[in-house]
């Protein structure tokens, strides 16, 4: 016997959206807002980027190489601080605490760019 269609007429995409924004807005720390609104932009801005190359040109291509590479390395390590910082994770990451966690971003960030600057030429 197939499983019964739940038709529910009072859930509508607006009240799920409202009801995780507001799950979000309650649940989430300030640290981890913050987090989020970075990697946000970079996201916007990988879009962009990828749009100018697509739609205008990409004449230095490796600028563009650069840039796209550094946007998504940063955002990959964005989304390892985030994860390495939410209490949620505290037992998956039980020797690293916070300050470390920022350390090894900040590192990784500094590694990262010096060598999309060496890329650039």
């Amino acid at each position: 016997m197939p499983p019964k269609a739940v038709h529910s007429s009072s859930a509508s995409p607006t009240d799920a959206f409202t009801s995780l924004w507001k799950a979000y807005n309650d649940n989430t720390s300030n640290r981890l807002k913050f987090i989020d609104v970075f990697l946000f932009f970079l996201m916007l801005s990988g879009i962009v980027q990828f749009a100018y190359c697509v739609l205008v040109t990409n004449f230095p291509y490796n600028a563009f190489l650069a840039g796209f590479s550094s946007t998504v390395g940063q955002f990959v390590l964005a989304a390892s601080l985030r994860s390495q910082v939410n209490p949620e994770n505290k037992d998956e990451f039980r020797e690293v605490s916070p300050e470390r966690a920022f350390a090894d971003f900040a590192l990784g960030s500094i590694v990262l760019h010096f060598f999309v600057y060496n890329f650039l030429g």
